[in-house]
Order: structure tokens, then sequence, then C-alpha cells
């Protein structure tokens, strides 16, 4: 094969990254591009479609540019994105009926409430794992169906088309000629079926939405189509797809059951290999699809947490306490070892293992002597603390999780970069935490999926063997502070969840 590199793609929650991959999956070029967050109201969070179309393509042609090579240097395209975030667009020119539905965004809260009441859970579980929350893809759809002007005549008359970010690039990457997501999109939906691997009917009709959005479901690696001439000059394949948690799960080569990643971005998402079979949670968690080859599903647990590094944001772009997320490190080193502060960052309400929606943020043990080092370490730590819940409920519903070469923590995203919070996280967990050489893995992923299904990269197992590790954090905090910081923790989230 005369085209040795991969393109992937990253777009995420407040930005869009390209990077551009070797044979060897060394990275030899990246760009990155910011978008604007929209807040049209207390809850509410949505993206403008064109900005990350614009911010994907305009940084897929500069890591292109950067790397000196063309279309026909590329064997495919990897595709990696911010899940549950929902549009809808017209088939015929492309364009989106409303503004991109958030992740974060809780204006359906109501509406899963009345599902809860109505009796719901039990099915939605059973069937895609997940719990009914406002997180997921379903009610963001019926939303925009609802409320968007003839969204659902023309829904019903299949002029308009679903999907998660994956979707929409796919569709537009193609100029239009493909509808379709993998597995583990699909799988956060609160639509599909994870057991059978189908869209569920039931669910639809309990949403009241028509089957005729939705996108056709395929392996994670598998051949998605190619990009429209126009985009990059020729051609070019697109051969793997994978929700950005899942994306970063093969990255990190958990492919073992037992084997956990935790991911920092702009929320923070620990995945559990859980093997051939679904785990039910008794805890709260998720359980979901870590990745679907040659059309056997993997599965995994999942706790989710809404903010992590936009705590980080919070401190620069809310309070203007830093103008760089890399200071926040320096300021909690430093802080007052004395004061016992806590930030409970329910901004948009708790993830697992809580789900509260209707929860708010909250700050405990400020004092006059409180200041910006104390809130740096208090938002810092509070992704500690919440990471800490997550394993606790995963060794609850999967005792095995905690034996052997399973009791280390894989991390990876922007904020494992700072050694103080990783040394911060291994101590609140009591577990070593280890940070490979590549702290890239969400791309990573991508690109190995496309990569595999060009035949340019190896089967899972011998990818595995090239993981390396770049650093180990080994607990050294104090058996009786841990306990006393946990505890206080674990106080201040009592006070903050709005249910028992």
């Amino acid at each position: 094969m005369s085209a040795r590199h991969i393109l992937a793609i990253d777009q995420g929650t407040t930005s869009s990254r390209a990077m551009m991959f070797d044979a060897r999956l060394r990275i030899v070029a990246s760009a990155q591009k910011e978008f604007p967050q929209h807040f049209p109201a207390s809850g509410w969070v949505e993206h403008e479609p064109e900005d990350i179309w614009d911010t994907v393509l305009s940084t897929a042609r500069e890591a292109m540019s950067r790397a000196g090579l063309t279309a026909q240097d590329i064997a495919g395209i990897g595709i990696t994105n911010q899940r549950e975030t929902t549009l809808i667009w017209d088939r015929r020119t492309g364009r989106a009926i409303h503004r991109a539905i958030v992740w974060q965004d809780r204006r359906t809260a109501a509406h899963c409430a009345r599902l809860v009441e109505a009796g719901h859970e039990e099915l939605v579980a059973s069937r895609t794992g997940l719990r009914i929350d406002p997180y997921f893809s379903g009610t963001k759809i019926a939303w925009l169906l609802d409320n968007v002007p003839g969204a659902r005549r023309r829904a019903e008359a299949g002029e308009l088309a679903f999907g998660t970010i994956d979707s929409f690039l796919l569709w537009r990457l193609t100029g239009g000629k493909v509808h379709a997501t993998d597995a583990t999109n699909a799988a956060r939906t609160m639509l599909f079926d994870i057991g059978r691997g189908a869209w569920d009917e039931e669910l639809l009709a309990l949403l009241h939405i028509p089957a005729a959005l939705l996108p056709e479901v395929r392996d994670c690696a598998a051949h998605f189509g190619e990009t429209a001439p126009e985009l990059f000059g020729a051609p070019i394949a697109v051969r793997g797809i994978a929700g950005d948690q899942q994306a970063a799960t093969v990255g990190q080569a958990c492919f073992d059951p037992g084997m956990v990643k935790s991911t920092y971005g702009t929320g923070c998402f620990a995945l559990l290999n859980t093997g051939g079979s679904p785990v039910r949670s008794g805890n709260k968690l998720l359980s979901t699809i870590a990745y679907q080859l040659d059309g056997r599903r993997t599965y995994a647990l999942e706790g989710s947490i809404f903010i992590a590094g936009a705590a980080v944001q919070w401190l620069r772009d809310g309070l203007g306490i830093i103008e760089k997320a890399s200071e926040t490190g320096p300021l909690a080193e430093a802080a007052d070892p004395a004061q016992d502060v806590y930030l409970v960052p329910a901004f948009v309400g708790l993830g697992a293992p809580h789900w509260d929606s209707a929860a708010r943020g909250a700050m405990f043990g400020l004092t006059r002597g409180t200041g910006p080092r104390e809130f740096a370490r208090a938002a810092l730590e509070s992704v500690c603390y919440q990471t800490l819940d997550l394993i606790d409920a995963m060794h609850a519903d999967w005792p095995g999780a905690d034996k052997g070469k399973r009791a280390v923590l894989r991390v990876d995203g922007g904020m494992v970069a700072s050694d103080w919070t990783m040394q911060r996280l291994a101590d609140i967990l009591d577990l070593p935490v280890d940070r490979p050489t590549v702290l890239e893995t969400t791309a990573l992923g991508a690109a190995y999926l496309a990569g595999l299904e060009a035949g340019l990269l190896p089967e899972p197992d011998r990818f595995a063997d090239q993981w390396r590790l770049e650093r180990r954090f080994s607990p050294a905090m104090a058996g009786s502070e841990r306990k006393r910081r946990v505890a206080g923790w674990r106080d201040a989230v009592r006070r903050t969840l709005t249910k028992g």
C-alpha cells in the first residue's frame, strides 16, 4: 500500500482537532481550533453546526499541509466525536434545522422525569444499558421534532436525518452520500438495543421518533464511504468511527476484560471492559458498547462525570482566576493545606453514580483566607473525588475489576499532563495511575480503527503490545489523611444532592 498515513478527526465539545499519524502511529502533524459555546437558557448548551464543520474541515486541511501530504498519501480517515450531541438536518441541503443540542444540555429533564414516573426505566435499562436522562440523544431528538416548526411532519416524510456528530461529519465529508454511524455512538442514543445490535422499535414508539430519521449502524472499523473529491483534492476513504470515550478505550489498548481507562477532557469518563456480555449495574453506572469489530460487540461499564476540565474552564472564563489551564497545578500545590475546600461541580447536574439532573454546583469550607490557590486545588481535586466514586461503583458491580494488572487506572486527556493532579488522583484512589507516552489516545484510537480497516495496522492483541507507559503515579498519601479527605467530599456531595 502506497498510502501509509492515517488522518484522525477528533471532534470535541470545545474544539475540533485533526492529527496525522504514520504507519507506526506516531503523530506527524496536528491542528486544533476552538469554537463558541452557546447557552441560550439555564442548563441549555448548544453548538452551531457550521462551526463544527468549518473547524473540522480547516483543521484536517491544516494537518495535511503541515505534514506535507496529499490525499493519495492517506490510507483512511478515522472519526471520533463528542457523544450524545444531537443534530437533525435536511437531507437535500445538508443544513441543520436547529443548533446542535450538546450532551451537557439538560432541557429535556422534565420529559425524562415523566418517562420515569410512567414506569419506563426498566425497559430503557434492559434494552440500552442506559438510564433515562437528558444526557442521551433520544429526548433531544424528541425536543427538536416538537419545537422546530414542521420538523415532525418532515421527519415522517423522510426529508430529515438524525445523527450524532460523527454521522453529521460523515454526511458532509461524503457529500451527502452516506448516512451511517457506528455501534458505540448508536449505543448512546437511548434508542439502540445493545444486546441485539439494532434500533429498537418499542423505544422509538415511546419517544415518538420516526425510524426514517436514523442512520445505518456499522462496525467501528468499516468502510464508511469516501470523501467528496473537492474537499481534499481527491477522495479519501473513511474507515473508522467511534465515540470519543470508546476511541480512548481502544487507544489505551483496554482489550482485556477488567481493564479500566479514564479520560479527562471537558467531562471525565471511566470505562471498564466487561468482555462479550453486558453487565447490569446496581450502582447507577451505564452498560454500553466498548467497541464492535467484525460484527462482535465488546461491552463496558461506564461512569460519566459531566464536569472535569470544564471546572478549570470555569476558573478561567467564569471567575477570571487563571489565564490558562496550566496555571492550576502550581496554584493547587501552593494552596493552604489547613483549608479543606470542596467544589462539587454540579453545574449541569451530577452524573454517575448519582444521576441528579437538578443538582447544582456548590463550594464548601470557604473562609476569609480562601483564595485562588484553594479554588484551583478544589477544582482539580473534584475530578479525583468523582473518579473515586466511579471506581468504587465499578468494583461493586464487577468485583473482578480489582484483581492483578487490572488494579491500575490508565489515564488520558488534557488534564493528565498535570503531574500534581495525577499524583493527587493516585492518592485519592489509593491506586496506581498509568500515564501513556501518547496522551492523545482518543485520536489514537480513531486512527487505529481506520488503520485496522485499511490493513495498515495489526489486530488488537498485537496493537496492545505496543502500548507504552510514560509514568506511573503511585499512592503516597497516608491512609488516615485520605479517609478524612474522602469523608469531607462525600459530606459535600450529600449536601448538594436534591434527592436521596
